[in-house]
């Protein structure tokens, strides 16, 4: 068969691939056999943007010679020329920003030994196309709309996901799915939400993410090495997981993967995490990443508009210049509690830590010495009690909530307050304390400890005269 004349027939960039067929599913070389003038000129005269590792096409060369190895690439030639089906992919790799490929495979019925053959046709677009965009499957448009109608549910944000993640599992009859955020500025990762079939022997990711996690899940960018995701579906892709990432493959298979579809997550080029299918139906491989495709920026739009809005909310509830929580949070919180119709059976402690001596820092030594001292107090605060129970009431004022202690807890707590403030220079709290067995008398409690608090102030400034405002 006169390949070249068979692909000159093509109006649109078309090249013929050749794939090495192994048995077994196992797949050797993939060639660019030929291409017609359009495909050559795409190759030798790239528009910007466009350009391959090498800008001068040799016929029956590996596609390697191109473009970095890409596992999506393969499998689908591999499908279209051994499975004789007929593809269809629209991506637009990392590795080439900005620029969106609309690709066709389709078998050709020539064989020569073990090569079979295959026609790639891409169109190159500088913007997406939303309408190709939205050119699915049946299945995967069926997939794409349950994904979006439940993220449309009027749950708590986590619970919402959950169920999202859940269904998602259930789509792809997969072991494990999961969402993973990472926070790419303080290096840290989390599980947002994850999915485990009954029967599995996976464990949550939980399991694994600790501080040191980052570093793993730093390698998957590299992983996926420039294409938009990443597709293991057998043994041989597992081998050029353990090729280019030898550490995440111990990790993966000693956990009992076998195979994973990969998908990061951004929202407007700024990587937030990874979703992911593990343990799924072989035979759906195709439908997970169309559905990831698609999906993937929705999640990632849901979750970075969580985020912001998270932020928004320790910006209104915290005190910038110590990290913990500010008087309209408390305010907030006391309101909540005084409310509360169940208060009775659920004790309160209240304990007002008031800074000494921050006037005669702040003359002294400076303004700049004086937030110091103020930064230097939270830490001794942090140190004893939760950082979510810590109230700066305004200017050195410092208020501790504590729900459901003992009046004996309590007294302990404020101890310890005062050996923590002893490591820090200058620090020096009037203490005064309250507990209540009814949390909803929080505001009679309040008053108490801050009656107590100056007393404590008062002896302390006797026996300091020269710390005194």
């Amino acid at each position: 068969m006169d390949l070249q004349k068979y692909v000159d027939g093509f109006g649109a960039m078309t090249c013929v691939v050749s794939v090495e067929d192994l048995g077994g599913g196992k797949r050797g070389k993939f060639r660019i056999v030929c291409g017609n003038k359009p495909y050559i000129d795409s190759i030798e005269h790239p528009a910007p943007g466009a350009e391959l590792l090498i800008q001068k096409f040799t016929p029956n060369s590996e596609y390697t010679d191109y473009l970095t190895r890409d596992l999506n690439f393969e499998e689908y030639c591999y499908q279209a020329a051994v499975e004789k089906k007929c593809l269809t992919s629209y991506a637009s790799p990392d590795r080439i920003q900005g620029v969106y490929f609309n690709m066709i495979f389709l078998p050709v019925a020539y064989e020569e030994g073990n090569l079979k053959y295959c026609t790639y046709t891409m169109e190159i677009n500088f913007e997406a196309n939303l309408e190709r965009m939205s050119n699915l499957s049946a299945e995967a448009t069926s997939n794409v709309i349950r994904i979006c109608l439940g993220l449309r549910g009027s749950k708590e944000f986590k619970e919402l996901m959950t169920d999202v993640i859940s269904d998602i599992r259930d789509m792809f009859d997969a072991e494990h799915c999961c969402i993973f955020l990472m926070d790419t500025y303080e290096r840290t990762c989390s599980v947002l939400c994850e999915a485990l079939a009954e029967d599995t022997i996976l464990t949550t990711m939980n399991n694994y993410v600790d501080d040191a996690f980052y570093d793993i899940a730093d390698t998957w960018e590299g992983m996926i090495a420039g294409s938009n995701c990443l597709v293991i579906n057998d043994e041989q892709d597992m081998e050029v997981v353990k090729e280019r990432n030898p550490i995440w493959y111990e990790s993966f298979t000693s956990a009992h993967g076998h195979n994973i579809v990969l998908f990061p997550l951004k929202f407007r080029d700024m990587l937030l995490g990874y979703i992911w299918a593990i343990n799924y139906d072989i035979n759906k491989a195709n439908t997970i990443k169309e559905t990831f495709e698609t999906t993937a920026s929705i999640i990632a739009s849901e979750i970075n508009n969580y985020l912001l809005m998270d932020r928004l909310k320790i910006l209104s509830s915290m005190d910038m210049l110590t990290g913990v929580m500010n008087r309209n949070e408390m305010n907030n919180y006391v309101d909540k509690l005084s409310k509360d119709a169940d208060g009775a059976g659920h004790s309160v402690g209240v304990i007002f830590a008031d800074l000494n001596g921050l006037k005669v820092v702040n003359d002294k030594y400076g303004h700049i010495a004086g937030d110091t001292l103020l930064k230097d107090a939270a830490k001794a605060l942090k140190d004893v009690f939760k950082k979510d129970e810590i109230f700066r009431a305004g200017g050195d004022e410092f208020t501790i909530i504590i729900l459901d202690i003992t009046e004996e807890e309590l007294a302990s707590r404020a101890e310890a307050l005062k050996a923590a403030s002893e490591k820090y220079q200058y620090v020096s709290f009037a203490v005064g304390m309250c507990q209540d067995a009814d949390r909803s008398n929080v505001r009679h409690a309040l008053r108490i400890a801050d009656e107590r608090m100056y007393e404590d102030k008062r002896i302390y400034y006797e026996a300091h005269p020269e710390m005194k405002r």
